[in-house]
């Protein structure tokens, strides 16, 4: 299997937030958005809904942040995992995500972060609309350079030389 890279068309989110509560019962038996790894930003002057999740930083700044080392790349996920059993919870990487994707769970006293549902993301498979999606990178460069053709296509119809 090859690298797989979740993607995100808010175009096509409808701020239902079903990827929040199945992300929050996967990992913490519970309905509750705020355990989600996953959040849906409003934006309130237009109907614009972001799902924003952790970005899998090649330089995570969670990780550079990290006194004890507790947060790692994955090579073979190609994410970025948590060790829980380093982590002392000072939270340094909750301040230091610029996504906003790191959490702190005050009932288990743990930082917490999407780990891609250990290559199964539940939020990709209960998204109806699919806003959400996890493919391989191969397939994904294949697409954007398909779009980039047709786009170049498209302009040299316009304006001929």
């Amino acid at each position: 299997m090859g690298k797989k890279l979740m993607i995100v068309d808010p175009q096509k989110c409808t701020g239902c937030r079903n990827c929040e509560l199945v992300c929050s019962v996967k990992h913490n038996g519970v309905s509750n958005p705020s355990l989600a790894r996953i959040h849906i930003v409003k934006w309130d002057d237009e109907r614009f809904y972001m799902p924003m999740r952790c970005q899998q930083c090649r330089d995570a700044p969670c990780m550079a942040v990290c006194p004890k080392e507790a947060i790692y790349r994955d090579e073979e996920m190609d994410s970025i995992g948590i060790n829980h059993d380093l982590c002392i919870g000072c939270k340094m990487c909750v301040s230091a995500c610029p996504f906003g994707a790191m959490g702190w769970n005050p009932k288990r006293g743990r930082v917490f972060k999407c780990d891609l549902c250990h290559g199964d993301p539940q939020c990709v498979r209960f998204c109806d609309v699919k806003a959400i999606d996890y493919v391989e990178t191969s397939k994904l460069c294949c697409d954007r350079m398909r779009d980039a053709a047709e786009n170049y296509a498209e302009l040299t119809r316009r304006y001929p030389r």
